[in-house]
């Protein structure tokens, strides 16, 4: 019985330690293994942890590289990085700018729909958030738009490919929620569970992140109305005027063109989101050929860029490996399970709980580290609640999502900070995002109210 307390302390001692470190600005994936293998050996002096547990650490490595899931991540990067080096993002956003600039707010929209199409596209958050601060911040400046609604609705549509598919984010999720919820299955009895599979984490995104767009959209809209002087219309010259169908077709149609084969054919169960992927990333090198912005060294780029990223996000997930096998082995899992059940207000208690300390974390902690960390040792208490693991996982998105860009930590904002001109104070932008915060919880309530937003989409098509 004392070893079990003295595992449970340790557990959560360890968890904050983690925390602590990060913080203080040490690598994630050196951090979590070096401070799991620190308390487990303290654990291990005091009688609560068996050593011989991290032997299974190198099969879940030789997993993790065999996962054929897991592929999809480094070809999705590379389709996005492709897009962003080739200029590609860069024409759409400059094109859509002129499509609808000469509306009242036609530049606010514009904007929204690039961060849509881009989270479509792309799924990397802060490249998209850069892209867009750079180009859109000085055109919406000379227009005359109010800064705090230009910083506002960059920072809220570069945050789109947290949540809208192919975010790299919802693989790892997916993946991780998979075997989460077959193992509770069958630890309740049930042998034949319903499969969750990233393709139905990706549909359940769908419409939330639709959702999401809508509510940008319509608080451009109402801004135009109840406040033209905040976003003035573009003057578009006659010239512009007469290339623009020109330019629409060569800048939209093949992204579009793009998005709809790598979603459609996963939605449509035509290809797995690994198959897609590759079709991805051939697309996105194709569309750089032909704009002639394809060469050996745009392609080493490309490739060296990919292989960072990737290498940045699979060791952090190396290094929560051991993370989990210590914690769990203290017995942390079981203590997370008992607070949760017993948490006030049962099962809304519990998931109120546990995304506001996402939610929290989202401040301090990178979003990999986040689900890598938190997701282990919540979701199996969750998921043997019945909660559906497909609104777990798109709630959890959305959450970290309005972390993001919750003045005044938010990983969103530093990155706009970076870019935008010493003229637009961080105040300035901080009161800029709270009505797409506002926002954001509003489509976080509606989620919670109404879970078939999450979980219909995937049963149609399942069916």
């Amino acid at each position: 019985m004392a070893a079990v307390m003295t595992g449970e302390i340790l557990a959560v001692l360890m968890f904050f330690g983690i925390i602590g470190v990060l913080m203080a600005g040490f690598p994630a994936a050196f951090t979590l293994a070096g401070t799991s293998l620190f308390f487990g050996t303290l654990g291990y002096w005091l009688g609560a942890f068996d050593p011989s547990n991290l032997g299974s650490v190198a099969n879940r490595y030789v997993g993790f590289m065999s996962n054929e899931v897991l592929v999809a991540v480094p070809l999705f990067i590379f389709m996005g990085v492709m897009l962003e080096s080739s200029k590609i993002a860069e024409q759409l956003l400059v094109t859509m700018g002129r499509l609808f600039g000469n509306l009242r707010g036609g530049l606010g929209l514009s904007v929204i729909l690039v961060g849509a199409l881009l989270a479509a596209s792309t799924g990397i958050v802060g490249a998209t958030v850069v892209t867009m601060g750079l180009l859109s911040l000085p055109a919406m400046m000379r227009a005359g738009y109010d800064p705090k609604l230009a910083t506002g609705v960059i920072a809220a549509s570069g945050t789109l490919g947290q949540i809208i598919p192919p975010s790299t984010v919802l693989i790892f999720m997916g993946d991780m929620l998979a075997g989460m919820n077959a193992q509770v299955q069958m630890a309740k009895g049930n042998f034949a569970p319903t499969p969750v599979s990233v393709g139905d984490l990706f549909a359940g995104a769908m419409l939330p992140g639709l959702l999401l767009v809508a509510f940008y959209a319509l608080w451009v809209i109402a801004k135009a109305i109840f406040d033209p002087k905040s976003c003035p219309a573009l003057v578009v010259t006659v010239e512009e005027r007469a290339r623009l169908g020109r330019d629409v077709l060569v800048a939209l149609i093949p992204p579009l063109m793009l998005i709809v084969a790598v979603l459609g054919s996963i939605l449509g169960g035509i290809a797995t989101p690994t198959e897609a992927a590759s079709v991805g990333a051939v697309g996105a090198m194709l569309m750089a050929l032909v704009r002639g912005r394809l060469d050996l060294a745009a392609l080493r780029h490309v490739s060296m860029q990919t292989a960072l990223i990737s290498s940045m996000v699979f060791v952090i997930l190396f290094g929560a490996a051991v993370f989990s096998i210590v914690f769990r082995m203290l017995g942390g899992d079981k203590l997370v399970e008992d607070v949760l059940t017993q948490f006030p207000g049962g099962v809304t208690g519990a998931i109120l709980a546990v995304m506001v300390l996402m939610f929290v974390l989202g401040f301090i902690l990178d979003t990999f580290e986040i689900i890598f960390i938190v997701i282990p040792i919540t979701a199996p208490a969750l998921l043997a609640m019945d909660v559906s693991p497909l609104w777990l996982g798109v709630m959890v998105g959305v959450n970290l999502q309005t972390s993001f860009l919750t003045p005044p930590f938010g990983f969103a904002l530093f990155y706009l900070r970076g870019v935008a001109p010493p003229s637009i104070g961080t105040g300035m932008i901080y009161r800029g995002v709270i009505p797409f915060v506002a926002l954001q919880v509003l489509a976080m309530v509606m989620l919670f109210l109404f879970p078939g937003l999450a979980t219909w989409l995937p049963t149609v098509l399942l069916n």
